[in-house]
């Protein structure tokens, strides 16, 4: 039989750290256990150790993530790179040991020119729609096509950004129409043109592998190296990939993503904690670019899926036995569990 290198996450549990990470085997017993989580798959630690060390996948690698998008695609009815109703993915990484912030994440992978417009017809909200398209631009050509600051400068798509907000007289992200998004995403694919010499890759599957190679390597980047070395994690463990379903919290104000707490991570009073944007993705909550409400105010936006986080919050800490730092997307009024950890007291 084949050596496994990916698990759905129907095939794992929270005792394969070692092997799927911390994320991905949080992933899942989350879904083992019933939350509702995006269905996805893991690419494991022995990849990634194998990858840094020779440059190359193992024979059976690329065939076994074949299999399990084709299974992503029988679960979500959505096929890869369709023009009509596109599958878009979530490429994360997740090491043995918590490492926030230190490696590298692409969302919205699968949108080009041709697949933004089936996302369009599915949803019937352009704005939505190039949103999420201006979004991937900018992960991708940051993690994946290198396109960082040079010398002094600041980030140069944000730099692209507010000088559209100030062309429109616009005070927020949100305050740009579907238009300025999408001219916006034009300007974004130019940049990458002009200062890397390369096209942006339209093609879903070269996407895909550019973006698993990227959180690989994202394992030795600079941060990642020294974050190992201040809390002595081997260099030897690696760090698994997991590629999820999107979903999303931009699509209008019925929509929204937050984290959470099990319990007050200052005090340790069982109280739900944390906070939320409405019509936002999971990066504006933690980019400082709004500011986010206290999950106290869920209740009178998403009643619903309030209700359905506070059992959350319990079968959690009753499954993991610890505190858990969660991260949640509601989109259309929909709950859907993202990530769960063991949290840090303060």
């Amino acid at each position: 039989m084949a050596h496994k290198y990916v698990y759905r996450f129907n095939e794992g549990d929270k005792d394969m750290k070692a092997l799927l990470g911390g994320k991905g085997a949080n992933l899942a017993e989350m879904t083992v256990i019933g939350l509702p989580v995006p269905p996805g798959f893991t690419i494991t630690t022995e990849v990634c150790i194998h990858y840094a060390d020779r440059g190359e996948y193992q024979d059976g690698v690329e065939a076994q993530v074949d299999d399990a998008l084709a299974s992503l695609e029988h679960d979500t009815g959505k096929r890869f790179g369709d023009p009509a109703d596109p599958l878009l993915l979530s490429v994360r990484s997740g090491a043995r040991a918590s490492m926030p912030g230190m490696m590298d994440t692409v969302l919205n992978l699968g949108l080009n020119d041709t697949t933004i417009q089936g996302l369009i017809a599915q949803t019937d909200n352009p704005r939505f729609a190039y949103d999420c398209y201006r979004r991937f631009v900018t992960m991708y050509g940051d993690v994946v096509m290198g396109l960082k600051p040079e010398g002094d400068e600041g980030d140069p798509f944000e730099e692209q950004l507010e000088a559209m907000k100030r062309e429109r007289g616009a005070t927020l992200d949100t305050d740009l129409t579907a238009g300025d998004l999408k001219e916006l995403t034009a300007r974004f694919k130019a940049l990458v043109k002009e200062r890397t010499g390369k096209d942006f890759p339209d093609d879903p599957k070269a996407q895909l592998w550019g973006a698993i190679s990227a959180v690989f390597g994202s394992w030795n980047n600079d941060r990642a190296v020294a974050y190992r070395r201040l809390y002595d994690i081997p260099d030897t463990w690696g760090t698994a990939v997991n590629i999820q379903t999107m979903v999303y919290g931009n699509t209008g104000e019925e929509s929204g993503t937050g984290v959470g707490f099990t319990r007050n991570p200052a005090s340790g009073e069982n109280v739900f904690y944390g906070e939320f944007l409405v019509n936002a993705q999971g990066e504006d909550v933690v980019a400082g670019v709004r500011t986010p409400r206290p999950v106290a105010e869920l209740e009178g936006v998403f009643p619903e899926a309030y209700a359905q986080l506070l059992e959350v919050q319990q079968t959690l800490e009753h499954e993991l036995r610890d505190m858990q730092d969660f991260e949640f997307t509601i989109e259309r009024g929909r709950l859907y569990m993202l990530q769960t950890r063991n949290g840090k007291r303060t």
